[in-house]
Parts: C-alpha cells; sequence; structure tokens
C-alpha cells in the first residue's frame, strides 16, 4: 500500500513510518516541520514538506499521489499550553484534520489510522481504563482529539471511511535511529534522562502525597516500537473491520519514583529529586486495559518492562544528547 503518514517527522510518526517500510508499504511523509524533524524521516520514505492549514498545498498532495491509507500524527499535544491557548488547538488539531478528512473521502481513500490520546477519558475512577470508560476530557488538548474521533464516526457513516482511533497512554523510549525529541520537553522519562547528561541538575516529582504506594503519581508506560506495531495491526484489520477503538498501554502502571529508580540504574548516575507541590488536574494513577485489541487483533507488547524501556531511551539520547541537531 501507499500509505500517507501526516506528522510523519515527529516522534511517533517517524518510527511508525520506518515500520510501514519494513513491511513493505510505500510511505509519504507531510510534515510542516513546525514541531518535527527533517532528519528523523526515513530515508526510503518520500518526504513533502507542507502544512494541513494550505488547502492548495494537500490539493497538490493528493493530486499526485494515490493513497490506499492515512495514518495522521500531526497534532499539537501539550495538554498544559492547550489550556492557555485553545484557539490554537481547536484551530491546527481540530481544523485542519477537518480539512485532511475531507480531503481523504473525496479522493475515496478508505482508510484511516488516527494517533489519539488517553486525555479523552479525563480522570478516569480507579482501576484499569476500558474503551468502554467515559469520555470526558479535562483539557483542550484531549477535547480537541476527542472530536477528530467524533469527525471520523461520522465520514464513516456517511462516506464509508474505516478508521481506526488509538489511544495512546506514555508513549516511551528508543526505536533504532529514532527517539524522543520534543521542544519543550514535558515527558517523564527523557526529563529525567536529561540529569545524566547534564542538561539539569535534579528533575522534579510534582506530589508525593498521593494514594498510592510510593505517594506519587502512576502511569503506563509503553514501548514506541509496541505502540508501532499496533499502528500496523490497526491498518491491516481495517481490510475486513469498518472502525476500530483501542486503548494502547501495557496494564501496568509505573510511579514516578520507580521511574526515576531505573533512570538511575541503567544510567549509573544519582539523578536528584526535589519533592515540590502537585500540578493541578494530576490523577493517582492511569493506567490502560489493552484487553480489547490483544484479544481482537493479537497485538502483544514485546517490551512491557520499564527497564528495557528506559534503556533504549538512554541508548538514543546518550548517541544524541542535542536531540536530532547532533
Amino acid at each position: 500500500m501507499r500509505v500517507l503518514v501526516t506528522g510523519g517527522c515527529g516522534y511517533i510518526g517517524s518510527v511508525v513510518a520506518e515500520s510501514l517500510l519494513t513491511a513493505g508499504h510505500e510511505v509519504v511523509v507531510y510534515d510542516s516541520l513546525v514541531t518535527g524533524h527533517r532528519n528523523a524521516v526515513p530515508e526510503a520514505a518520500v518526504f513533502v514538506r507542507g502544512d494541513l492549514a494550505d488547502a492548495e498545498a494537500l490539493e497538490d498532495l493528493f493530486s499526485r499521489y494515490d493513497f490506499d491509507a492515512v495514518m495522521h500524527f500531526a497534532a499539537f499535544i501539550q495538554a498544559g499550553e492547550s489550556m492557555e491557548k485553545p484557539g490554537l488547538y481547536f484551530q491546527n488539531n481540530v481544523c485542519n484534520s477537518l480539512r485532511l478528512i475531507e480531503k481523504v473521502a473525496q479522493r475515496g481513500v478508505k482508510r484511516f489510522v488516527f494517533s489519539s490520546t488517553a486525555a479523552v477519558y479525563g480522570e478516569p475512577k480507579d482501576g484499569l481504563i476500558s474503551e468502554d470508560d467515559p469520555l470526558a476530557p479535562a483539557n483542550t488538548y484531549g477535547e480537541t482529539k476527542l472530536m477528530i474521533e467524533r469527525m471520523l464516526h461520522w465520514y464513516g457513516e456517511i462516506y464509508g471511511l474505516r478508521y481506526a482511533a488509538l489511544r495512546y497512554f506514555n508513549a516511551a523510549g528508543a526505536a533504532g535511529a529514532r527517539g524522543e525529541d520534543h521542544l519543550p520537553e514535558t515527558h517523564l522519562i527523557p526529563l529525567v534522562l536529561q540529569v545524566p547528561l547534564g542538561k539539569r541538575e535534579h528533575i522534579r516529582i510534582y506530589g508525593s502525597d498521593y494514594p498510592t504506594p510510593d505517594g506519587t503519581c502512576i502511569r503506563d508506560y509503553i514501548h514506541i516500537a509496541d505502540l508501532a506495531s499496533a499502528h500496523l495491526l490497526a491498518l491491516e484489520a481495517l481490510a475486513e473491520r469498518p472502525n476500530l477503538t483501542y486503548n494502547l498501554g501495557n496494564g501496568k502502571g509505573y510511579s514516578v519514583r520507580e521511574v526515576i529508580d531505573v533512570a538511575r540504574e541503567v544510567t549509573g548516575h544519582p539523578v536528584p529529586a526535589v519533592e515540590v507541590p502537585r500540578r493541578p488536574g494530576d490523577a493517582p494513577v492511569l493506567v490502560a486495559s489493552s484487553e480489547r485489541i490483544i484479544r481482537e487483533l493479537g497485538w502483544q507488547p514485546r517490551y512491557p518492562a520499564l527497564v528495557d524501556i528506559v534503556r533504549s531511551a538512554w541508548a538514543w539520547h546518550s548517541a544524541h544528547p542535542n536531540g536530532y541537531e547532533d
């Protein structure tokens, strides 16, 4: 298949693009490079620089290539920023996605894999989060992703678009030449690894009085390679199934302290930690049930252990201390 990967210069998009190529598909990466990195694009992929906000560029893209499927990763992802600049997130995430989905429908592309988020659940109750739990985003970012899922539902009903909405929890780790390089960086594992890299003196622990075994928040981390494999399974499944919604996580949570301790073990660095007050809106525990995609598509995480996730991230960051600028 020829697959369009929007946001293919980003962390997840670039790894999925490489996985698609390895599986024998043709890949066209479309990215504005506002937050992505040109060096992250696999050599065998075709790269087209463009913005989804540019209707003329999008028309040109679909005129030049006949796509069998689209994988949509292009989005702004900072939850905190989304509460400060909601208009930016509605414009970039929702309006641009609508423009893309409309073009997909016009051109008769029948498979669409969407990079959604666990943020659509907001602050769920205790226990593993399933796809049937209430959808109640606690921030604008989560709301934009839920709005796109709803758009896909109606384009499926009206135009027969087959879509998969994959709700990630915490993507982490690195896959070969591709790792995590955000500016600014907001994710825990790369932030912790900045300490042994000499980029910060300590890591902050936001809240140590949560009702968890060690008092810190617990989150579900999923290796980026396992995330990529789920995308390919979903893409293939759309040949027979009209629409899919899956959580992607390990089904096991790790606390902030556990992540820091594993980083100390992997790097051999002390990694000082400073406790500071809680951040508003941080739930004590967020862990996914991925039982549905395991049962229906046979997906199985290959790297569920936190030490393997952190070790892969450390290998990449050690080799690329300045990210893709190296």
